[in-house]
């Protein structure tokens, strides 16, 4: 049976727009015959059980993340598929400790540069995802991303790169600097910063933090690969290359308009950008790869120079788009985003992929289910006590209805002539004078 590899689309000439999806389709190239696996473009984690990308479609068997993708090649070709088969047990240790690292280090720094950067992200990231993603998905899935983005690198302090939010802040200081009498009404406002402009104010606080994040990264890989060809042994790639290269090709490939991690890379790691292009060439092609490339239905552009095995994903129907629309919805209503939430954590936390011990598992899926039921009870307390004031407002006469007619519909009471079959909340004549306790009824 053919493997699918479903991963986020391409961009900036790679064949994806997301390091572990890269990673995924280098693995494959390297590990999986040709003939036994097709990668689909499909940029929508929901095909995928566990909501996430990339993911792996063996029938009705579904598996995402790299490191469990990996395992399951290995299981499933018993040995076949598993670049890592030859490591000794020391070089096994080191591919999972620098995998960890890669991972730690290369995220957050991608992060900064794709999403949390305004001219990164508004010029050549939201794009890149517009010419991928099917409608209403191109609106909704990459702010999203941002601000996940956002939060994840938030404790970096370096919320700056992030110009609109600068700007919104700068605004709200300067209302609240009119509104207090500090300065004239009329003051004409500055320029838009541009991170230039931001990092050459605050050299010390902005650009120190992305030398130090760029060094912590680039250095100790450019020691680890020393004179070898690959970063665990000259023997051959293994896993880790694959994951190096997820997150190095999105460093050193992309051409944006603030490009500081290219800059820190080419600089701090000349041999590491020579082995990041190598492997790049060798697992996705010679030809940059184009958002044409995924979505040809005649699979033309499958050549000696793109040697991936491209299958057109499948369009959007209504029921789709309907769902998706629904999904968004839920997700912006308050008490049914919390609800979704613990559902969607008891979900990952029962699932085979979730990487969790049976005793981990069951309580975080415990814990899932709890807060789930706390938010019910919560909503159930507040329905009861509204009907309970609807109900005391009835019995004091605040609120009367009176049911009449010969087909006991409801029936208007009023001052002004009432038709029957109708029904209506009607307010009582309050005198003009009235103590609380004749008001209440005591």
């Amino acid at each position: 049976m053919v493997l699918e590899l479903h991963v986020w689309g391409p961009a900036f000439s790679l064949p994806s727009i997301e390091a572990q999806c890269l990673a995924a389709i280098a693995y494959f190239s390297l590990a999986v015959p040709k003939d036994a696996w097709v990668l689909i473009a499909s940029s929508d984690p929901s095909v995928s059980p566990t909501n996430e990308l990339p993911a792996v479609k063996n029938g009705t068997t579904w598996v995402s993340r790299f490191r469990n993708i990996v395992d399951y090649l290995r299981q499933y070709s018993n040995g076949a598929w598993d670049l890592d088969r030859d490591l000794s047990g020391f070089d096994r240790a080191d591919n999972i400790a620098f995998s960890s690292f890669v991972e730690s280090r290369g995220q957050p720094l991608l992060d900064l540069s794709l999403y949390v950067s305004s001219e990164n992200y508004y010029n050549r990231t939201s794009p890149a995802y517009g010419a991928i993603l099917q409608w209403p998905n191109q609106w909704i899935i990459p702010p999203k991303l941002r601000s996940a983005a956002k939060s994840r690198t938030e404790h970096l302090g370096l919320s700056s790169l992030d110009l609109q939010a600068a700007e919104d802040q700068r605004k709200r200081e300067h209302s609240a600097a009119v509104a207090a009498g500090q300065i004239p009404k009329n003051l004409v406002q500055r320029p838009r910063d541009t991170v230039s402009s931001l990092l050459g104010k605050t050299p010390q606080q902005n650009q120190f933090k992305l030398e130090a994040l760029t060094a912590e990264l680039f250095e100790p890989l450019e020691e680890i690969l020393g004179q070898k060809s690959y970063l665990v042994s000259d023997g051959g790639a293994t896993s880790v290359d694959c994951l190096a290269l997820g997150y190095l090709a999105l460093i050193l490939v992309p051409d944006l308009p603030y490009s500081f991690l290219r800059s820190a890379m080419q600089t701090k790691a000349p041999r590491l950008s020579t082995y990041t292009e190598r492997m790049r060439q060798r697992c996705y092609g010679t030809v940059d790869v184009e958002v044409a490339h995924a979505f040809d239905e005649t699979r033309k552009s499958t050549t000696a120079a793109t040697p991936l095995p491209w299958q057109p994903p499948q369009r959007a129907n209504i029921a789709t788009v309907c769902s998706t629309l629904l999904n968004t919805v839920a997700d912006a209503t308050p008490i049914l985003k919390d609800i979704r939430s613990s559902e969607r954590l008891r979900q990952a936390a029962q699932s085979p992929d979730s990487g969790l011990s049976g005793i981990e598992s069951r309580a975080l899926s415990e814990y899932a289910t709890g807060q789930k039921k706390d938010m019910l009870v919560s909503i159930a307390t507040v329905a009861g006590g509204v009907a309970a004031l609807i109900g005391y407002m009835v019995h004091v006469g605040f609120i009367q209805i009176s049911f009449g007619g010969e087909e006991g519909q409801w029936e208007e009471e009023g001052q002004g002539g009432e038709e029957e079959g109708g029904s209506e909340f009607a307010l009582p004549e309050l005198p003009t004078s009235v103590s609380a306790t004749d008001f209440l009824g005591i």
